[in-house]
């Protein structure tokens, strides 16, 4: 998560230079990264998550969930380590109960007369 560096993220990714620089523009072009210099000379750049990039967070965790149980032959490729010290499995949960969100337990909502009527309102 802390490759920030073009040689870094093509020696990670095992990309072509020519590949992955269409995708970090196309990356770029859509929000999600923020290129910035690091050295003068030669010019020398860094990719950085934008709050839109840094977004997609949870989505990611989900996806890598999901590809680790029903893709991956085998224990997974990464696991990582949550800061109370446990491997960590992601879970969504809902942010008023904090009960994981199961398909059968949603419904969804006309925006306007529904969410009025529940007197739902933005996170915080």
């Amino acid at each position: 998560m802390g490759v920030r560096r073009f040689d870094q993220i093509a020696r990670n990714t095992g990309a072509s230079r020519d590949i992955l620089t269409a995708r970090l523009r196309k990356l770029e072009e859509a929000g999600l990264l923020e290129r910035r210099p690091y050295a003068s000379r030669p010019p020398r750049h860094e990719y950085v998550l934008t709050e839109s990039g840094r977004a997609l967070h949870e989505v990611l965790l989900t996806l890598m969930s999901w590809g680790d149980r029903y893709v991956t032959d085998g224990p997974p490729p990464n696991v990582w380590a949550h800061s109370c010290g446990k491997v960590l499995e992601p879970v969504t949960v809902c942010a008023s109960c904090n009960k994981p969100v199961l398909a059968e337990d949603m419904a969804a909502l006309r925006v306007a007369e529904d969410m009025a009527a529940l007197r739902v309102h933005e996170p915080q």
